[in-house]
Formats: structure tokens, sequence, C-alpha cells
């Protein structure tokens, strides 16, 4: 797949008023109640907007959630709680000091999600339990100090109930056995995707007795006949006190369960990232230090959380499509190119308001292939590798910002996105990329960097297919970070082209960590539809999971040019950027 170019050439539901009964919780609900209220007199105070952002469209959103009352034990500030193995336990330690029930699961969906329907209206926590981590449950059950425990296609066999004195009630498996456990009625919901596997749980209401049934498996009756014991159904603990929480399609079920069977309010996200758009903004706004608890690790850290929530509601300004994110939220389809002339790409094979014209059909194609809007884009090379050393003698031609200007300001004054791209022969990316700082400090450019023309010293273009290290591609992105952040900017794209391995050298060192990028890795390798694949499964192995996916189709090189349709359709994942040369 080697290949080298012309040398000039990748969510709820709030629980009513609180009653604490029975043994289930440690600590009285009047002790909560008065370390509370303490909390309330600041979160009162806090709850008046700031006059900066009075006129903030999260100004009401705002106001609503500082005021909300939260109960001293949960942490302060954003928290991100974690969930290896998608175990639950800890979610369970992070709301239950205590609980007389806890119910475990099984391997497989289908008792995952028959488990989370029967805790989450027993208001009991939730464990998984698939065989690999049996120790930790058994711990967790032994913390709780739960005098029954309900299993759901578990088994915990080196669990002793006798020397516990905790009862153990197997789950049959049937309807008959659910009624029996619990004397309620449920009602049975399917599930017809993976994806929606969290968002469905988050709904679940423990007045509503609900089943979540996978289409796809189906838990296994038990053989016995044995007559399935009660299993005891609690009344509501204080989620009224509990933090604002919220969970995205990567969140475990028996975690996202265990909140709800504590009665907090859940707000589902489809990505882990608030300023996805201005209805997850609106689910944080205020608690940037403030309580507020996130399930699963795809959150990042409390901090990074907490910093995505201040530039959420400090940047208002949407990118075209809606919303603060580069990806997700829209798609993109570019033409590649250079205003010169054709020899470049297609983008220049025609002036900018035909350009336009062209790609926007262009991405009016793909978009009945996808629900997210499909932006249209140029990407434009701004610094184009020379068989020449110039003047600076270093093999790379910089062209004036205003050179570029037609075409930016055509593609997004259209609504559209334009990316600058950078071949820098025997140049430095950082010294080429502060050529552009203005253009770059428009909203809606980004920045793109081509290892395929970074060259050494005593070498030429051509004579090799280039490469970067990992250092000079985290010079660039601070660089382009502290960039975003100084003015106040959205989300900008930061594509890295590559087709070799060798293009990026010791890639699993770049940073990816700035919330103000969004990383993407440009498979842009030519060929037959095989060879293509092959590099994109290539180039995929160790890739960080912060990047997007990104692929170009050639008109003159590929053999036969991906239709829209089989762009969308038959690449795996389907690249968030396409862009055609």
């Amino acid at each position: 797949m080697a290949r080298l170019k012309s040398p000039v050439q990748r969510i709820i539901a709030s629980t009513t008023t609180a009653v604490v009964v029975l043994s289930l919780v440690s600590c009285s609900a009047d002790a909560d109640r008065e370390g509370a209220m303490g909390a309330a007199e600041v979160a009162t105070e806090g709850a008046s907007i700031s006059e900066s952002a009075s006129d903030s469209p999260y100004r009401e959103a705002h106001t609503e959630n500082v005021a909300r009352v939260v109960a001293e034990k949960f942490p302060s500030t954003p928290t991100v709680i974690g969930d290896a193995g998608y175990s639950g336990i800890a979610a369970s330690k992070m709301f239950f000091d205590s609980s007389d029930t806890v119910v475990v699961s099984g391997s497989g969906i289908a008792n995952e999600l028959r488990a989370a329907s029967i805790g989450v209206v027993a208001h009991a926590p939730v464990l998984h339990a698939p065989g690999t981590n049996d120790a930790e449950v058994i711990a967790e059950i032994d913390r709780l100090g739960a005098s029954t425990v309900l299993l759901v296609g578990a088994a915990l066999p080196n669990f002793d109930e006798n020397e516990k004195a905790t009862k153990i009630i197997q789950d049959n498996g049937t309807e008959e056995g659910l009624a029996h456990l619990t004397a309620l009625q449920f009602e049975t919901q399917n599930v017809d995707d993976v994806s929606d596997l969290a968002r469905s749980t988050a709904s679940l209401n423990a007045d509503a007795q609900t089943l979540l049934v996978p289409s796809w498996e189906s838990v296994t009756p038990m053989s016995n006949d044995a007559k399935v014991e009660a299993f005891p159904i609690h009344t509501k603990r204080d989620g009224e006190m509990a933090p604002i929480v919220i969970a995205s399609p990567e969140s475990g079920i028996s975690a996202v369960a265990t909140a709800r069977a504590y009665g907090a309010d859940i707000r589902f996200m489809d990505y882990p990232d608030p300023r996805l758009n201005s209805e997850t903004m609106k689910m944080v706004a205020g608690l940037a230090d403030r309580p507020l608890l996130a399930l699963g690790e795809q959150f990042g850290t409390g901090e990074l959380l907490a910093e995505k929530i201040e530039r959420g509601e400090e940047i208002t300004t949407e990118l075209p499509g809606g919303g603060g994110l580069v990806f997700p939220g829209r798609r993109m389809v570019a033409l590649y190119g250079h205003p010169s002339g054709p020899a470049l790409g297609a983008m220049g094979e025609q002036p900018a308001a035909e350009a336009v014209a062209r790609v926007t059909e262009l991405a009016q194609q793909y978009q009945p292939f996808d629900d997210q809007p499909v932006i249209p884009a140029f990407e434009v090379i701004a610094t184009v590798a020379s068989e020449y050393p110039g003047e600076d003698g270093n093999y790379s031609n910089e062209f004036a910002e205003e050179d570029l200007l037609e075409y930016v300001d055509a593609i997004t004054n259209a609504g559209g996105y334009a990316v600058l791209d950078l071949q820098p022969g025997r140049a430095n990316f950082l010294e080429q990329a502060k050529r552009y700082e203005n253009l770059l400090k428009r909203p809606n450019v980004g920045l793109a960097l081509d290892p395929e023309w970074k060259i050494g010293p005593d070498e030429q273009p051509m004579m090799r297919v280039g490469s970067a290290e990992a250092a000079e591609i985290n010079e660039v992105s601070q660089w382009l970070a502290d960039l975003v952040a100084e003015n106040k900017l959205p989300q900008k794209a930061f594509v890295l082209h590559q087709f070799q391995t060798q293009m990026l050298q010791n890639r699993e060192q770049i940073d990816t960590s700035h919330p103000e990028l969004a990383f993407v890795l440009h498979a842009d390798g030519h060929g037959a539809p095989g060879d293509k694949y092959a590099t994109w499964n290539m180039l995929r192995e160790g890739l960080s999971p912060d990047f997007f996916m990104a692929w170009k189709n050639f008109y003159d090189e590929d053999f036969p040019t991906f239709t829209p349709q089989q762009t969308y359709e038959e690449i795996d994942p389907r690249p968030w950027f396409v862009s055609y040369q």
C-alpha cells in the first residue's frame, strides 16, 4: 500500500419523595439529611449563574442543577466511577453503605438485564459475576452485610451461605419464577441493539416493573421444579439526595441498575462528552465544581469531565451541523487539493464556488446512509512538498494565507468545514502550523499533518515515504489545543495521515488527552478494495480509542472507487471523515 503522491502536491428518571425504611441503610435518613442541608445553603448560593454567563443557553439548567441538595457522603466534585469487568462493584460502594439484599447476575446479557430489572424494583444493588471475579463480588456482598442474595444465572461456588448466615435464592429463569420471587407482574420490554443496553437500564423505574430482554438471546430456565422463594422487595432509598448521574452506551448494566436501585437520577448521553449538543450540556450545566457522578471510565477522569463542562458552558459557538464536538454529531465528506489547480487533487479542479457545489452534492449522496448530518468539507493543502529546496532550503512551498482564503471562505460560508493540510519537507510541522494561526483561529477550520512528506535533513521528497515522531506531533497538538483554549473556540479537528506503520513513529505515545481537539487518523492508501481494507485494519491495530477514523477515496488510483453506499456500509467502523482525491 505504499504510495508517493506528486511532489507538488475518525438517558432518565427522577425519583419522587424519598423514604428510608427497614434495615437497608446503614446510616439514618435524618443523618443524611442533616449533612445535606449544610450543602443546601451552598447549593442555593451557587444557583445564581455568573454574570458572565447570564446570556448562556444553559442558564436555566445551570440554576436547576446547582440547586440540587446532595448528601454529604457523595464526592463534592465530578467523579468518574470505574467499572472493571462491568461488575458494578464500584457503583455499589458509591451508593450503598449497606444493604440487606443483593442481586447477582451470571454471564450473558439476558441474565444481566433480568438481574437489573429485579434489582431496580427491589431497590437492591446489582453485581455481575461471570465466573472470573467471584472473590471480589463475595467481598462486596460481605461489605454490604446482605442477609439475602438472589443469583440470576450465577453460581458463586465459593460462597458459604451457612458460614455467612446469608440466604441464597436461585432464580429459575422463568416467568412464573419471577412472579414467585417478587409477587409482582412484570411487563416485558425487548432491547434490540447492544448500544441500547445502558439506555434501557437507565430508564427502568421501580414503580413500573419492566423486564428487559435482549432480542438476540434469552435466559436458560433451570431444569428443577423447586419452588422459588420470595426475594424481599424494599421501599425507596433516599435517592433524591444523590448527585445527578450520567451514563453513556459504554456504561455497565449492573452499575446503571445499582444507581437506579438507589433512586439516582440518571441522564443518558449518546457519547461520553457533554459538549455533544445543547441537550447533553443542559444535563450537567453548572456542575463543573459540584457533585456529579459518571458511570464508566469512558468519561475520563473527574478533572477532565469538569474541564469539558466548563468549556461547554463558556464556548457556545456551534460547529456546522450543531454541537460543540467535531465528532460525533456529524460526519464530513471532503474534496482534497490545492487552489492552484487539478494537479494536486479534486478540490482545485474547478473554481471555489463550483467546488463547493460539487462537494455539497457529494455529501448529499452520503446522507441517506446516516442519521447524523453529513457536512461538506475541503482539505486544503497549505504547504506543498517540492522536489526543489527553495530559498529556505526546506523542500516545501508554504503558501500565504491569502492564497487559501477563497476556498476556505467558500466552504465555511456554505456551512462546511475546512482542514489545512501540511506537507513540510525538511521543515518542522509546528513552525509551518504557526504560519496559519489566523485561519486556525476560525471555529470551522482544522489542521492536518501529512508525515508522508516529512523527511530528514539530508533527504528529498520521493526518496522514501516520510515519517514523524510522536514528540513532534505532540508539540503541534499542544500548540493547537492552547490556541483553541485561548481563543475560546469550539473543538477543532486534528488530522494525522498514515498508510504505513512507520509514518507515525511511537504512535502509542501520541498525547490524545486534549479536550480541545478531535484526533482523526486518516487512512489514505489507494488501490484495490482488498489492499485498502488491509491497510485500514493494520492502522487500527493498537490505535488509541480516542482517534476517529477517516478514509480516502481516489478517483484515478482506486479500482474501483468506492460508492458512497460502499464507503458507509462496507467499511468497518464507518469513517467519520471521507476525502476525495
